[in-house]
């Protein structure tokens, strides 16, 4: 219902809204929370929870079995003096630099294969995707430990090529790269990503080019790169991550050793002894945060980057 005064005509009428109104909304509005509340508390009782919990016992001496006890910034202290979390540092940065670029330079290549019209291309995506949804699993992890073993796959075609034999996976220094190749297989999530941000590029473009005498290396280097400079960023940022967090490929490979000589003891891995073997859950809470602070530092400069490379289309307008 609604209730005009009598008023000149440049004065401002006065509605008054319909009986209900309000009582509706206030409805909606309960029927709205009752539909979020199996997320908000999923996300306060196995997310916020546990990780104000970690950061209480960051700052801690707790075993798991006993009272935590407030130490402060022991864990910390005590952590940058370790030599085995130092070595866990060292091999993560080492596999993120080798694998996250590799990675993304493959899902990228076979991405442009795939976005020309072919036979079968369907076919192609799927296969190529495949990899992406059991790579993780630990079924491919013992899988990959037996390629790389001793006299097995690998090394027997390393030996016919004429390159001396030996298993990786007992190597210290190969049996990281074996994790970096297992990364690097699994390109299939990425290419997709890719494939989709290439079919987005206006074939004008292209056909423009063409018509200039721009070769092949020229209309990749000045048309796709910048205009999948988007999509390359988020895989970037999404596998830069994802790198960070590996532990079920290098736990199971190393056959939970993370070994041998530590050679894949990767922070997640380091971070699984002290808290569970070792029962030193407030020493692995704290390494956690130090986690999520390199990781928060990274995906910053990563932020901070993108506006010198990355090109969005309402910035051309």
């Amino acid at each position: 219902m609604t209730l005009v005064k009598d008023s000149p005509p440049d004065a401002p009428r006065l509605r008054v809204a319909a009986p209900g109104a309000a009582g509706r909304r206030r409805g909606e509005h309960l029927a709205g929370f009752l539909f979020m509340s199996p997320w908000i508390a999923g996300f306060l009782l196995l997310t916020a929870g546990p990780m104000a919990a970690s950061l209480y016992f960051a700052f801690t001496d707790y075993n798991l079995f006993d009272a935590p006890r407030w130490i402060g910034f022991d864990n910390f202290t005590t952590m940058f003096d370790d030599p085995r979390w130092r070595k866990s540092v060292e091999v993560t940065a080492k596999y993120v630099v080798l694998g996250t670029p590799l990675k993304l330079l493959l899902a990228l290549g076979v991405a442009l294969l795939l976005a020309q019209s072919r036979r079968g291309q369907a076919f192609y995506r799927a296969a190529f995707y495949a990899p992406s949804l059991i790579g993780a699993s630990v079924s491919v992890g013992f899988v990959w430990r037996a390629l790389f073993s001793d006299d097995a796959v690998v090394d027997r075609t390393q030996s016919f090529l004429g390159f001396s034999p030996g298993g990786w996976v007992g190597d210290p220094g190969r049996v990281l790269y074996s994790l970096v190749a297992l990364t690097v297989w699994q390109f299939g999530a990425p290419m997709v990503i890719f494939l989709a941000g290439l079919k987005q590029v206006p074939r004008e473009l292209y056909e423009a080019a063409e018509v200039d005498g721009a070769g092949p290396l020229r209309r990749f280097w000045s048309i796709t790169l910048p205009m999948i400079s988007p999509v390359l960023f988020f895989n970037v940022l999404l596998e830069t991550i994802h790198s960070f967090q590996i532990f079920g490929s290098a736990y199971v490979v190393s056959n939970t050793t993370c070994g041998p000589a530590d050679a894949t003891l990767v922070y997640t891995c380091y971070l699984y002894q002290k808290g569970f073997k070792e029962s030193q859950m407030g020493f692995a809470s704290a390494m956690a945060w130090m986690l999520l602070l390199a990781v928060a530092l990274v995906t910053a400069v990563l932020f901070w980057s993108q506006k010198r490379w990355v090109h969005y289309a309402e910035d051309a307008r």
